[in-house]
């Protein structure tokens, strides 16, 4: 396959000599002339072990040059990869000069060819950035059709400084993020020698991923250096605890807890997080990640209120009361603290939760419910029907298999508010107004 590498940078570059060793034809465009001649020499401008051979073995054999100029090259190529920075400006927003250029330059390229041809974008960029903008783009300077008369794909790397030639050939994943099946069908025929799983997503979803595997990488760098602070003004070893840390693969380094839904709660969380960060602050610490999972665990509960009211019911019945199935520990329930907030808004709530029986709780489980929901004996239903019954809404709170079978039998009569992602398929509940919780 014939490739145009648009911007030799650091991603450009790795990229055209891994597709060159794979044995595509490459050609690298780059407005820096030292850049181009280097390269044409068999010399690497940029410093990353074995990439200097690659490119030399590649340029010998013919297979990876580079130009100043590729639109005239558009014609006779299969696929472009922008390939170009998108650097942040002084106040975080994005710099999007350089791909907007490069998508001016492709689509006059794209204007003097009938052949297909798939613009694949590289580069790091916001969501909605290539069909709000690029796509816009290569088509107005093209006056051809995306989606017909050319593909259009998300291709997000994941390549590492020091290590970008094994991640290339050896990634966690391939993803493409694809305009259409035909353009994701190309691109898949591109990664076909690569040795990975391939995921064929939206182009949204392949913007954000990048973006989403680089903050979760952040988090966990800054939440264990907080936790190494912290170890430090206590005289613990904080990597000898960090490997017991990482060595809970159940929960801690698996993909337990790592899907988007509702706050979390119980007698556990809440508290033990409340006594780092106040016992970090005594000892003169500031923790500012864990400091702020707290809030942002409340914005989850707000943010669940206000799809409440976008649904416009007066009248709704919520399925769970409990922080999760099967117990009737309700201390720091999540769900408490939105009955209460829609209860002072006005709205009318009755609830299910066939685990909680208040007059066979006990101590301060029992003592939490009546000092936060001392209306619990008047909205408490025991029948899940009499729950539902003349409902607007129904906000469901637990995974249960009987809550889905009561979800099927409202034929559509009532919204329904999922925090918990009850269905895979939401289709198989036969709701007509159906929305989830941050998905």
């Amino acid at each position: 396959m014939r490739i145009l590498i648009w911007g030799l940078g650091y991603v450009g570059t790795v990229s055209a000599a891994c597709l060159a060793r794979l044995g595509h034809e490459v050609i690298g465009i780059e407005p820096n002339l030292t850049k181009v001649e280097a390269l044409n020499a068999g010399r690497c401008m940029i410093k990353e072990p074995g990439l200097e051979n690659l490119i030399s073995q590649a340029v010998t054999t013919g297979r990876l040059r580079a130009t100043c100029d590729g639109v005239s090259l558009i014609p006779s190529a299969e696929v472009s990869l922008i390939c170009v920075g998108t650097p942040a400006g002084a106040d975080g927003s994005p710099v999007l000069d350089y791909v907007r250029n490069v998508a001016i330059e492709i689509g006059r390229g794209l204007r003097e060819t009938a052949s297909y041809h798939v613009v694949v974008l590289r580069s790091t960029v916001f969501p909605g950035t290539s069909r709000n903008i690029l796509i816009p783009l290569l088509e107005e300077h093209s006056r051809r059709k995306a989606g017909n008369d050319f593909g259009f794909v998300a291709n997000p790397e994941f390549m590492r400084e020091a290590n970008a030639i094994n991640d290339f050939h050896t990634p966690p994943y391939t993803i493409i993020g694809e305009l259409d099946a035909r353009s994701g069908q190309l691109i898949e025929s591109l990664y076909r020698q690569i040795d990975a799983p391939l995921y064929r997503i939206s182009l949204e979803e392949a913007e954000a991923l990048k973006l989403s595997n680089n903050a979760f990488h952040a988090v966990k760098i800054g939440f264990a250096n907080e936790i190494g602070r912290l170890c430090d003004r206590l005289g613990v070893d904080s990597h000898a605890l960090m490997q017991l840390v990482c060595a809970d693969t159940k929960l801690n380094i698996s993909s337990a807890y790592l899907k988007p839904g509702f706050a979390f709660g119980g007698s556990c969380l809440p508290k033990d997080l409340r006594s780092i960060t106040f016992n970090a602050r005594r000892l003169g610490l500031e923790l500012p990640i864990l400091d702020s999972a707290l809030r942002s665990n409340t914005l989850q509960i707000e943010a669940a209120r206000l799809k409440v009211h976008e649904l416009g019911a007066r009248r709704i019945a919520v399925l769970g009361l409990s922080f999760k199935p099967s117990t009737d520990d309700l201390r720091e329930s999540p769900v408490i603290s939105l009955i209460r907030d829609l209860w002072q808004d006005g709205v009318d709530v009755l609830v299910h939760d066939p685990d909680v029986q208040p007059e066979k709780m006990l101590g301060s489980n029992r003592e939490y419910l009546e000092r936060h929901l001392p209306q619990i004996n008047q909205i408490l239903c025991p029948n899940i029907a009499d729950a539902l019954k003349g409902c607007d809404a129904v906000v469901v709170a637990q995974k249960r298999p009987e809550f889905m079978v009561a979800l099927q039998t409202l034929n559509g009569h009532a919204a329904v508010l999922d925090l918990v992602r009850l269905s895979e398929d939401p289709s198989l509940l036969g709701l007509s107004k159906y929305r989830g919780m941050s998905w």
